[in-house]
């Protein structure tokens, strides 16, 4: 998908539930880490956080206790509307959402303590000039191969050219704007989804299958993958994630 393809699907998306994955029923083995834990490993009661691809803000406002300000910002309208709604729910005061986009950062200079990322498009440039010296940059990516047999099963999905290429990238912009420590993390854990409806929620709200539901056969796919997927534990897939943690 292009960048452009990608804000209209997230707007959708975020009309549609805010990006919030709560309730699906899935068991996974063999995740390495929890992205929220490895951001609080790093903080401290005092420090500002940015989050870039924020979604409904569901991340943001589990961790807001622990921290003095955070702020989420995201390109797509519908989640930024989501996420105003549950911060109004919430009764959060330690807690901004703005619409903006990750290329163009409407922030000062060395204004935040750290920056994190989960699953959206960054500028390293960007992060760079926003973080302090001494802060914390942490993204978690979905690796190349990510739901393998799901993107087999439907013959469409990202095209691997390369495994490891976009962390190979990102590793190297984040060194070259002047990250003074860059370190690099993956996994490829088991994920066992509960009930049909879960994975019907998956390919509806990712771009994982694109256009999920307009073609003419995409449920008999499913229904075929449902079948040759079902294990003792659930509808057996995989999670392929990589994690950078960049020191300034």
């Amino acid at each position: 998908m292009k960048p452009l393809d990608y804000k209209s699907f997230y707007d959708k998306v975020g009309k549609a539930n805010g990006w919030d994955f709560s309730k699906l029923k899935l068991v996974s083995e063999g995740a390495k880490w929890d992205f929220n834990e490895e951001i609080m490993k790093r903080s401290k009661a005092s420090d500002i956080l940015l989050d870039i691809g924020t979604g409904g803000g569901e991340n943001v406002l589990n961790l807001a206790p622990s921290l003095f300000l955070l702020v989420g910002i995201d390109i797509s309208v519908g989640m930024m509307k989501t996420a105003q709604s549950n911060l109004l729910k919430s009764e959060v005061l330690n807690v901004r959402f703005s619409h903006m986009s990750s290329e163009h950062l409407l922030f000062p200079t060395d204004f935040f303590d750290l920056v994190s990322c989960r699953h959206a498009p960054f500028s390293s440039t960007e992060v760079d000039r926003v973080i302090k010296k001494g802060g914390y940059f942490l993204t978690q990516q979905v690796g190349e191969g990510d739901k393998l047999n799901v993107k087999k099963a439907f013959n469409r999905g990202n095209v691997v050219e390369e495994y490891g290429a976009l962390k190979k990238r990102y590793v190297q912009e984040l060194k070259e704007v002047g990250f003074s420590e860059v370190q690099s993390f993956e996994y490829n854990s088991t994920d066992y989804f509960q009930r049909p409806e879960d994975i019907i929620f998956l390919l509806k709200h990712t771009p994982t299958i694109p256009n999920f539901g307009q073609e003419k056969t995409d449920f008999e796919i499913l229904d075929d993958f449902i079948k040759n997927n079902r294990t003792e534990k659930g509808i057996r897939t995989n999670s392929k994630r990589f994690l950078i943690v960049a020191k300034k």
